[in-house]
C-alpha cells in the first residue's frame, strides 16, 4: 500500500524504533524522534497513548500514563507527527488502540494520517478477522493496516500473511511488551511459514533489547522492533535524553544493518 513503508526495506534489514507520544512532553518526544532518525532507524512507530494498553508491559503503561498526565491527546499526537513529517521523509506508523480511532471516527483518523503523511497503522487490539471495516476505509485513503503474527496465529497465519500491507509485525513471545534477557519461541519455523504467504517484509518485536539480540532477529526476518528499551531510556533520563536516544539507536542500527 505504501511506498514510503517499503523504502524502509529496500536492499537493508531495516530497524523500527518506537517511542509513545508526549513522553514526558510533546517536545521532548520530537526531539526523540529525531534523534531515532539521525541514529538510523528506518521506520518509526509513534504510539498514541491510552489508558488501556492491554498489549502493553510496565514500561510503556507508565509511558502513556505519563503522557495522558501531560495532556497528550490524539489529536496533539497527529501535530507531533506532522512535525517529524515536515523534517523528513521516514516512514511513519501510529500503534494504538482501537478505541481511540473507533471514537476519532475512522474516516476523519486516516484522513488525517493521509492528510500529514502517516503511512500505517498498528492496532494490537483489531483481531485480524475484524478488521475490514477500518481497513476498507483506510486503503481508501491509502493508509496500510499493520497485521501482527503471534506465536499462537498457527493456522491463521497464511490469511493474515497473505493480505498483508505494508509490513508484517511478528510478536516474539506470548504476554505484553518488555524487554527480555532471552527470545525462546521457534521464530525460524514461523518465519518460513510467513515467507510463503507475504508479498510484503515481515519484522520482529516484543521484548528485543540489545544489538546482538536485534541482530539475531534481523537474520532471520526483514528487521527488529524495539520499543520498551528505548522507552526505558526515556523514562530513566527524562526530557534530556535525546544524546542517549541517539546512540542507542545507533548502536542498534549498526547491529541490524551489518547483517
Amino acid at each position: 500500500m505504501s511506498n514510503r513503508i517499503s523504502t524502509a526495506f529496500e536492499n537493508k534489514k531495516a530497524f523500527i524504533g518506537f517511542l509513545t507520544a508526549g513522553d514526558p512532553t510533546f517536545d521532548s518526544s520530537f526531539d526523540n524522534i529525531m534523534a531515532m532518525v539521525k541514529g538510523g532507524a528506518d521506520l518509526i512507530e509513534i504510539g498514541i497513548p491510552f489508558s488501556d494498553p492491554i498489549a502493553e508491559g510496565p514500561v510503556i503503561q507508565n509511558a502513556d500514563v505519563r503522557a495522558l498526565n501531560g495532556g497528550m491527546t490524539t489529536d496533539r499526537a497527529f501535530e507531533l507527527a506532522a512535525k517529524v513529517r515536515a523534517e523528513t521523509d521516514i516512514p511513519l506508523v501510529f500503534m494504538t488502540y482501537l478505541n481511540p480511532v473507533f471514537k476519532y471516527g475512522y474516516d476523519r483518523f486516516f484522513a488525517k494520517c493521509a492528510e500529514i503523511g502517516v503511512d500505517g497503522l498498528i492496532c494490537p487490539d483489531m483481531p485480524f478477522e475484524e478488521k475490514s471495516e477500518a481497513d476498507k476505509i483506510a486503503k481508501s485513503h491509502g493508509i496500510s493496516i499493520i497485521s501482527m503474527i503471534a506465536p499462537t496465529s498457527e493456522e491463521r497465519i497464511k490469511s493474515i500473511a497473505e493480505s498483508a500491507e505494508g509490513f508484517l509485525y511478528i510478536v516474539s513471545s506470548l504476554g505484553v511488551t518488555g524487554v527480555r534477557s532471552e527470545i525462546k519461541t521457534d521464530l525460524a519455523s514461523i518465519m518460513e511459514s510467513v515467507k510463503k504467504y507475504a508479498k510484503v517484509p515481515a519484522a520482529i518485536g516484543f521484548g528485543i533489547s540489545t544489538p546482538e539480540q536485534a541482530a539475531k532477529m534481523a537474520a532471520i526476518s526483514d528487521g527488529a522492533i524495539v520499543g520498551s528499551a528505548i522507552v526505558r531510556i526515556i523514562e530513566k533520563y527524562g526530557e534530556n535524553v535525546a544524546d542517549e536516544i541517539y546512540k542507542y539507536v545507533k548502536s542498534m542500527t549498526d547491529a541490524v544493518h551489518n547483517i
